[in-house]
């Protein structure tokens, strides 16, 4: 319970720069499979359908990926240092 406690505020840190290295992934990906600076907004006029969904979907892969990383990366180094793994136990069949 503690060892959860204590990770919290590793895990917020964690999860903030994670954001930020996915912004920045999305934004480089994007960038070089359109040439274009900015991805297109569901509200934006100018672009179709496939546009703003294709960058909708990419958005929420990236951001995906990366998170599931950096919480597993930050869980496994927490273990390393002290021991004990921050996240939930794995629940076990009940017969």
């Amino acid at each position: 319970m503690i060892g959860r406690l204590l990770y919290r505020p590793l895990g917020t840190l964690l999860g903030m720069l994670g954001g930020l290295a996915a912004s920045t992934i999305f934004h480089r990906i994007w960038q070089r499979s359109t040439g274009h600076q900015d991805a297109p907004e569901a509200t934006m006029e100018e672009y179709g359908w496939r546009e703003v969904l294709a960058a909708a979907a990419l958005h929420g892969a990236v951001f995906g990926v990366v998170k599931a990383a950096v919480d597993r990366g930050g869980a496994a180094g927490y273990r390393r240092v002290t021991g004990t793994w921050p996240g939930k136990a794995r629940r076990t069949a009940q017969r």
